[in-house]
């Protein structure tokens, strides 16, 4: 039902990759040293341009909602930054130029909610990206609220059984389950499956790598609560989603931070609709629907764990435990 669609999301993603590999490998060491976000910037506002343009004329109606914005590019100082990534997209298309870039970066720019649209983050893990570490490029398609289409290139992320080739492309479409593939060869891998563990001595959680985006001394106590052993894996960006569906982690905790934060949908619409597939569950920490009918952000939920299935009640009860709010 949604074969073009997922046709056209592969191919955005995977130009997105190569951009921002390309972004990557410009990266010094000094520039990681004092904290230079310029590289980010490129690849953030090169990969959205690459995609939405995909997006627009295969499927001119459709809205995008997308992380940027083109605004830091239009000012005088940041001049240089706009060539770079002009440059970067020039690279991957002969027929970009400054205002060409500009159009397609804010064709990302809808905000409201729509019976039909895509959501992306371009780059999903910014400080895995500065450390030449994890991040995802990762694009969704919305319908009537439902995540139906998702599609999340990790250039970084190796996962066992999948032989030498660095970097996965996982993809799922609503009832049709979840597949990986090699990146850069598009071959398929595997159709993939969560984990079957349950026993507490075996379990694997993942969590962010940074604690400002989830509460780490709390994931520690839920941990406890439900006597799990292992120290978690730390990981940026919507991979740890794609751990959850390859059986590689049977928990992800996103627990909220801040009582006054609320999530993006393109931080997790992509990863959540790939756990689905392969047979795990997502919800917020109280165990509700995560619901993609409010525009941006998901209003009506707080936090979010995905799990194997398995263990998402005794998770939900850990986290009730533990108070979390």
């Amino acid at each position: 039902m949604f074969d073009l669609e997922l046709k056209i999301a592969i191919a955005a993603v995977r130009e997105a990759a190569v951009l921002s590999r390309n972004v990557q490998g410009t990266i010094s060491a000094s520039a990681t040293e004092k904290a230079d976000r310029s590289p980010v910037t490129v690849a953030d506002l090169g990969a959205q341009a690459l995609v939405c343009s995909r997006i627009r004329l295969a499927f001119p109606s459709d809205p995008i909602i997308a992380e940027e914005g083109s605004s830091i590019l239009q000012k005088p100082e940041n001049r240089t930054l706009a060539d770079r990534v002009v440059e970067h997209v020039n690279g991957l298309r002969a027929d970009a130029d400054f205002r060409t870039v500009i159009e397609w970066v804010d064709l990302g720019g809808h905000k409201e909610y729509a019976d039909r649209f895509w959501t992306l983050d371009p780059i999903d893990g910014t400080k895995g990206f500065l450390r030449g570490d994890q991040y995802a490029i990762a694009l969704a398609l919305v319908c009537d609220g439902l995540v139906q289409v998702s599609a999340v290139a990790c250039p970084n992320l190796c996962l066992p059984d999948t032989g030498s080739e660095r970097g996965i492309l996982m993809t799922a479409v609503r009832g049709e389950g979840t597949k990986i593939y090699g990146l850069q060869s598009v071959m398929e891998i595997a159709s993939t499956r969560v984990s079957l563990i349950s026993s507490p001595e075996e379990i694997r959680f993942c969590e962010s790598v940074e604690s400002a985006h989830t509460s780490h001394s709390t994931a520690g106590k839920i941990a406890g609560i439900m006597g799990i052993r292992a120290e978690p894996i730390r990981l940026d960006s919507q991979a740890k989603y794609n751990m959850v569906a390859a059986g590689e982690a049977e928990i992800y905790m996103r627990l909220p931070s801040d009582r006054h934060y609320v999530e993006n949908i393109w931080d997790h619409a992509a990863g959540a609709l790939l756990v689905e597939e392969a047979g795990g569950c997502v919800t917020d920490v109280h165990g509700k629907q995560l619901d993609f009918g409010l525009g941006y952000q998901l209003k009506a939920n707080r936090g979010i764990i995905a799990t194997n299935g398995l263990v998402h009640e005794s998770l939900l009860g850990a986290i009730n435990e533990a108070g979390v709010k």
